[in-house]
Parts: C-alpha cells; sequence; structure tokens
C-alpha cells in the first residue's frame, strides 16, 4: 500500500544535538548532495518502494541506494509512524554494506526510537 500522503523526512540526532546525515550530505558536492536528495524524495513521495531504488538490510533498516557519477552512496533509514528516520549515509566501496555501516545504522535506530513520542491522533 503506497503512501496517502508523503512521509516526513527526519534526520537522526546525537544526544549532542547533531544530524551526522545532514552533516554527510553538505561535505559532498552540491551536485551528488541533489541527487541523493531527489532519491530520498521519490521514498518519502512513494513509500514502500522496492529495488532498484531501496533495499531492505533487515531489522527495519532499509537503504536508499543512490548512484552517482562515478560513486555509489547509501543513505539508512528506518520508517516509524509515518516518518522517515535517516540514520547514517556513506559512500559505498564494496559490494556489501560494510557490518560496521549497518551497526551504525541499529544503534541510532535503538536510540531514536528510546527518546521517539508516538504522535497523537485526533480523536484518540
Amino acid at each position: 500500500m503506497k503512501a496517502e500522503r508523503p512521509l516526513n523526512v527526519v534526520f537522526f540526532k546525537t544526544e549532542a544535538g547533531n544530524e551526522p546525515v545532514r552533516e554527510w550530505l553538505k561535505s559532498l558536492p552540491k551536485r551528488e548532495c541533489k541527487a541523493i536528495g531527489a532519491d530520498i524524495l521519490v521514498v518519502q513521495y512513494a513509500w514502500p518502494v522496492g529495488k532498484p531504488l531501496v533495499g531492505h538490510l533487515g531489522e527495519h533498516i532499509w537503504e536508499v541506494r543512490s548512484r552517482l557519477e562515478n560513486r555509489v552512496a547509501r543513505t539508512l533509514f528506518t520508517e516509524v509512524d509515518e516518518e522517515i528516520v535517516l540514520l547514517h549515509g556513506f559512500m559505498k566501496k564494496t559490494q556489501k554494506t560494510p557490518m560496521g555501516d549497518l551497526k551504525l545504522a541499529k544503534k541510532r535506530r535503538k536510540q531514536y526510537l528510546q527518546t521517539y513520542e508516538p504522535k497523537k491522533t485526533p480523536g484518540k
């Protein structure tokens, strides 16, 4: 079932208030940042999305697969209460997603859920 409206996109925040994915995107060349942003926008408006744009990595972790001019980027996210939470971003250098990157995304998801407050639905 497709989302009835675009999902909100949220950047994971560390306890110190840093937003690692936002910082990673800002560090990239403008062209690459725009390409990754466009892919995230597709996910936002068409969730759930499958391959080749989005891959499931297990345990509620998904990856946006962005093909850039001469490299490949991955943005790892989770979906919580109709929000896409961007957990981790990196340039892919191997065929398989590195275990360290996946573990970091899982850790951030857990941290996010510990501080998350479910949305209140009007009338409930």
